[in-house]
C-alpha cells in the first residue's frame, strides 16, 4: 500500500497542470484568431481598395468609361472633376461604395425660369426638354395653349419658357341691315311730288361670333354662323313727273283794292285776300308725317327749298296760296307758305311743329279766317 500512494499522488498532479495551463492560455489563443481575420480582412480591403476598377459614367446622357483605385462614388467625382448640385440626380448616393463595372448616371439641373398664369418661378429639371420644366413647375399645358419654345425644344440655362393662355368664347350678335331707298318715276303723279308706296323695313342678322383671347385680351374674332331673323324691305318712293296744270297763283290788284287795311298783333297791312272757314291741321317732319326718316337727304326740307321751322312754316295749296307768302291766321299769327302736301287742298292749311306730340294734340279744327299778304312779311311801322 504504501507505494501505491506516492504512485497515485504523481498522477493527480500532471493532470492538474495540463488543465491549468490550458485555462491560462485560451485567451492568449482567442487574442491571436481574432487578429489572424481582423489582418486577412484588412489585407483584402487594402488589396481592394487599391486595385484598378472599370467604372462606367454618364453625365447628361453622356458616357465615358473610367478606370479609378477609388472606393467611394464621392471621391470618384472629384477626381472627375464632376460637380454636383443640390437639384442634380444621382442614380446612387455619393457616400456610395462603388465596384468594379458600375454604372453611375448623373443627370444634372438646369435653371430655368416659367411664365405663365401672371406669375414667374425657376426650376431646376434634370430633364433637358421645355415640357419637363413646364412639369417641374407645375404648369398644366391646356390643347390651345401657346408655349414658347415649343414642348419638344431643348432647355438652355437661364432659358426663359412662356405659357399663353388661350381662351375661346362663343357671343351672339345682332346686326342691322339697313333697308335701301328705291325711287321709281310716275307720270301720274305731279312733278315735284314724292309718295311712299311701300315703306322701308330693316333686317336683321343673328351671328354667333368666337372671340379668342390670348392672357385675358381680345386678339381676334371670326363669324361661325349668320342666321336672317328679319328680311329688309326696301323703300319705295313714287317720284312725280307729270307737269301740272297752270293756274294763276297771283292775285289781281282789283281784289287787293277793295280790301281794307287791318291790324292785327301791332302790325298794319293790306291783305290781298280774305279766306273764310279755314280748316287748320298739324305735322312735323317726322316720318308719319313726311315718309323721310332723319337720315333721308332730304329731311325737313320743304317743297319750296327752305327748312322747316316752327313759328314760320305752313304747308299749303299753292292753288289758293303762292309758295313764299304772307299770311296771317286768326288765333295762330304771322305764318310763311314754304311746305305743301298731299293731303293739303283748297283751303287747308297744314302748320309745322317740331314735336310729332305737339302736332298730333293739334287735330284738326276748323272756322279760321285766313289773310293773304303778299310775299313780305309785315312790318310794325
Amino acid at each position: 500500500m504504501g507505494n501505491f500512494l506516492p504512485e497515485s499522488h504523481g498522477t493527480r498532479s500532471g493532470m492538474t497542470f495540463a488543465k491549468r495551463w490550458k485555462h491560462e492560455n485560451v485567451r492568449l489563443i482567442l487574442l491571436s484568431a481574432i487578429l489572424s481575420v481582423a489582418m486577412t480582412f484588412m489585407l483584402l480591403v487594402l488589396l481592394y481598395g487599391t486595385a484598378d476598377k472599370q467604372i462606367s459614367v454618364v453625365v447628361d446622357g453622356e458616357e465615358r468609361i473610367v478606370t479609378t483605385k477609388q472606393w467611394v462614388l464621392e471621391k470618384l467625382l472629384d477626381e472627375l472633376d464632376i460637380e454636383v448640385g443640390p437639384n442634380d440626380e444621382l442614380s446612387k448616393p455619393l457616400n456610395a461604395a462603388i465596384r468594379d463595372g458600375d454604372r453611375i448616371v448623373i443627370n444634372q439641373a438646369v435653371p430655368v425660369t416659367v411664365v405663365a398664369d401672371g406669375r414667374k418661378v425657376t426650376v431646376y429639371p434634370t430633364r433637358r426638354t421645355v415640357e419637363a420644366a413646364l412639369e417641374k413647375a407645375g404648369v398644366e399645358v391646356r390643347g390651345d395653349d401657346k408655349i414658347y419654345p415649343s414642348p419638344d425644344a431643348e432647355l438652355a440655362p437661364n432659358m426663359t419658357i412662356e405659357v399663353v393662355r388661350v381662351d375661346r368664347k362663343i357671343v351672339q350678335a345682332e346686326e342691322i341691315i339697313p333697308y335701301d331707298v328705291v325711287r321709281k318715276e310716275d307720270p301720274n303723279l305731279e312733278k315735284g311730288k314724292e309718295k311712299i308706296i311701300q315703306p322701308g323695313r330693316e333686317g336683321v342678322v343673328v351671328k354667333l361670333i368666337e372671340k379668342t383671347y390670348e392672357n385675358g385680351e381680345h386678339v381676334g374674332s371670326r363669324v361661325l354662323t349668320k342666321t336672317v331673323t328679319a328680311e329688309k324691305q326696301d323703300q319705295i318712293v313714287a317720284v312725280g313727273t307729270k307737269k301740272p296744270q297752270s293756274k294763276a297763283a297771283v292775285l289781281s290788284a282789283s281784289e287787293s283794292e277793295t280790301l281794307e287795311k287791318i291790324t292785327r298783333e301791332g302790325v298794319t297791312f293790306q291783305p290781298r285776300k280774305v279766306l273764310k272757314n279755314v280748316t287748320l291741321t298739324a305735322y312735323s317732319a317726322g316720318f308719319e308725317s313726311t315718309g323721310k326718316t332723319e337720315d333721308h337727304p332730304e329731311y325737313g326740307i320743304t317743297a319750296s327749298g327752305t327748312r322747316v321751322t316752327e313759328g314760320r312754316t305752313i304747308a299749303v295749296d299753292p292753288d289758293v296760296i303762292p309758295l313764299g307768302w304772307w299770311v296771317y291766321i286768326d288765333g295762330i299769327g304771322f305764318r310763311r307758305a314754304e311746305d305743301k302736301g298731299s293731303a293739303v287742298k283748297g283751303k287747308i292749311i297744314d302748320i309745322y311743329y317740331d314735336s310729332r306730340t305737339k302736332a298730333e294734340r293739334f287735330g284738326r279744327k276748323k272756322g279760321y279766317t285766313v289773310y293773304v299778304i303778299g310775299p313780305n312779311k309785315p312790318t310794325a311801322s
